[in-house]
């Protein structure tokens, strides 16, 4: 029995425990349920929150975006509208233009249409009085017809039969001895007129230089002219375009330039510099400008000169300033101003040998080279140039044809234009009259001047050192600092390009502002 109550016992009591571990069991599934769900109804609020908070970003982001949307529209349609508007005012300024294009071509086309009806006009009454004179001459035929009794053709034919077989040798030999006679006395005449005019006009032969030398009163003289840090003749060597050369030769300074004009300008410039005693940049400038107004009043005195010499008067003072420039103008190291008055000398006495017009040969002489005064300036051969110039100044007709025809470009048609032109080869025959390489050394230096001038910006350029060097003053409103590199190699290239130069030619560019005032 106790054995019993105790197993009862004890199976009660693991019931017991049993029961109580399934309750603790149930009790902690239940206490994770409830913390699982609030944890869970925590998340979902956090995700809602999130959501929500998403929604507002987006759209803050989407009103933000749609407003720079708004205002790029804008911003792009205004531009569109103000393109818009300025192509409109380019199209209305186009069609105004167009509209007074056409206007200006109704009017040509009226005056054309006028003038051709002039034109037709005229060209009926020619046709009317075309016709009337033909009738009048059928008249006139059949009236000498009526008279003869023979027809135009026959009366023709009748004559050539009668006088054809009496005059057709006879013609020969006459044709065949005027020929000979008349080829046997112009060979004589033109020997005797030609010997007589070399004979009668012995000119003296000038040796053009290239150098002028200016004599100093002592040798400290040189450092005055130089000045300090060479400023005095940086100024003279710009305002001249001369190149002044001071080396160890004694109480003497050098100048070289290809042009006559500026040696000479820079002669005088620095004589009265000299004698002066002052020298400082202002004052050669203000020298230069005196010695070129002395030299251009030396150019017209020359030209005075040249027509007084040849007994030449009447011709226009632009004429008379060019031939004095002529002066200072050399062809093949022969002086062209000497060379045109020994022409029209030359010419003046063939002409009164054979009887023609001396003055107008004269005249035709001492222009023929009128053009090399201007040749390195204007495009074109010193022909051509000679012709437009005394074109320009109404010289007479006979005087622009010996200028034409004076190098044979077209043939002669007056016995003035054979003359000028016998004369000139004569004047250019003479021994030592001419050298070829100082003209080629003209022309070439000229032609390096040329091309440096043929680019914007330039002011003034000057050829130096014998054609070594050319020294270029631009605007300095149109050529800044930085495009001067730029600037000097173009023009080094195309001198490369376009010269032939033995050694190295250095281009060398100045800009230089200047600002002055007065106090007054």
């Amino acid at each position: 029995m106790d054995t019993k109550i105790l197993l009862y016992c004890i199976i009660t009591f693991a019931v017991t425990l049993i029961a109580a571990g399934a309750a603790d069991f149930f009790i902690g599934i239940a206490y994770r349920k409830k913390v699982a769900e609030r944890e869970i109804g925590s998340a979902e609020d956090q995700a809602k929150r999130i959501i929500n908070e998403a929604y507002k970003s987006a759209e803050a982001k989407k009103k933000e975006l749609l407003i720079e949307a708004k205002e790029e529209v804008h911003k792009l349609r205004s531009e569109a509208d103000r393109d818009i508007k300025d192509r409109r005012a380019e199209v209305s300024r186009q069609e105004r233009r167009i509209q007074q294009k056409e206007e200006s071509l109704d009017r040509k086309l009226d005056n054309m249409e006028k003038k051709e009806e002039a034109i037709q006009e005229k060209h009926r009454q020619a046709e009317e009085q075309l016709a009337e004179a033909e009738t009048i001459k059928k008249s006139q035929i059949d009236q000498l017809e009526r008279i003869s009794g023979l027809t135009a053709g026959q009366a023709k034919e009748q004559l050539l039969a009668s006088l054809e077989g009496e005059l057709v040798h006879e013609k020969a030999l006459k044709i065949a001895s005027y020929e000979q006679q008349l080829k046997d006395e112009a060979e004589e005449k033109a020997r005797e007129v030609l010997s007589l005019a070399i004979a009668r006009c012995a000119a003296d032969h000038v040796s053009e230089a290239a150098v002028s030398v200016v004599t100093l009163p002592n040798d400290e003289m040189k450092g005055r002219i130089i000045g300090r840090e060479g400023r005095n003749i940086r100024a003279l060597e710009t305002l001249t375009g001369v190149d002044l050369i001071i080396d160890d030769t004694p109480e003497a300074i050098t100048l070289s330039s290809f042009d006559p004009v500026r040696r000479e300008i820079a002669r005088l410039s620095l004589e009265k510099l000299i004698t002066d005693g002052r020298i400082h940049p202002a004052r050669i400038e203000e020298t230069v400008e005196k010695a070129t107004r002395e030299v251009e009043a030396r150019i017209k005195a020359e030209g005075e000169r040249a027509m007084m010499e040849t007994n030449v008067h009447g011709l226009h003072h632009e004429l008379v300033r060019l031939l004095g420039r002529l002066r200072y103008r050399t062809s093949y190291g022969q002086n062209v101003l000497n060379h045109s008055i020994e022409v029209a000398h030359l010419a003046g006495i063939m002409a009164s040998e054979l009887g023609v017009d001396v003055t107008l040969a004269k005249r035709a002489g001492l222009l023929h080279d009128i053009g090399k005064a201007l040749s390195h300036e204007i495009e074109g051969s010193h022909v051509q140039i000679g012709m437009e110039i005394c074109r320009k100044y109404k010289e007479n007709a006979q005087v622009l044809h010996a200028i034409e025809a004076h190098h044979g470009d077209v043939e002669t048609r007056t016995v003035i234009a054979a003359l000028v032109q016998a004369a000139d080869a004569i004047s250019a025959a003479r021994p030592g009259a001419r050298r070829e390489n100082l003209e080629n050394y003209i022309k070439r230096v000229e032609k390096l001047e040329e091309i440096a001038k043929s680019f914007d910006g330039v002011e003034k350029c000057y050829a130096i050192q014998a054609g070594r060097e050319i020294r270029i003053l631009v605007k300095p409103e149109s050529i800044r600092d930085d495009e001067m590199v730029i600037a000097a190699r173009e023009i080094a290239k195309r001198i490369e390009s376009e010269l032939e130069y033995p050694g190295q030619i250095k281009v060398h560019m100045i800009r230089e502002s200047r600002a002055i005032d007065y106090a007054k």
